[in-house]
């Protein structure tokens, strides 16, 4: 995957693969979201095509992720661990001790993969179900 660059978008460069990935029976206008002005997005791009996204929120030391989209014909091949371990080291030169997100109980695998462990706290959302997965960056 040498041919994948990570960079600092902007928010609305999200919305297209949020949309796609996430929530395909929304419109592209439904993907913004109140906190998008207050994160940092971040985009992983092969050949210059925007391939997957992610939007970083600041709480204290604690950095939440939200809206992880990887384009179906790219997944599994490694963009998202290196797009997690991106915002992961971002967190940490911000002085971020804990990286946590509302995870898909789909995406579980993924994130217990890469070092984050479950809290127990489940809830449903806007017909999904999600777990509270976080990861200790202080170590």
């Amino acid at each position: 995957m040498n041919d994948i660059s990570i960079e600092q978008i902007r928010p609305e460069l999200t919305w297209k693969l949020r949309r796609d990935i996430l929530y395909p029976q929304q419109k592209m206008f439904e993907m913004e979201i109140d906190e998008d002005n207050d994160g940092y997005h971040f985009g992983a791009f092969q050949n210059n095509n925007l391939v997957a996204v992610v939007s970083l929120f600041k709480r204290d030391d604690s950095w939440q992720f939200r809206k992880f989209a990887v384009e179906a014909s790219v997944q599994s091949r490694g963009i998202g661990s290196r797009l997690l371990q991106y915002i992961a080291n971002f967190a940490i030169s911000e002085g971020g001790t804990r990286l946590w997100c509302n995870a898909r109980l789909t995406a579980i695998p993924f994130y217990l993969k890469h070092g984050f462990v479950q809290k127990g706290e489940h809830f449903s959302k806007n017909g999904f179900d999600y777990e509270i997965l976080e990861k200790d960056l202080s170590a």
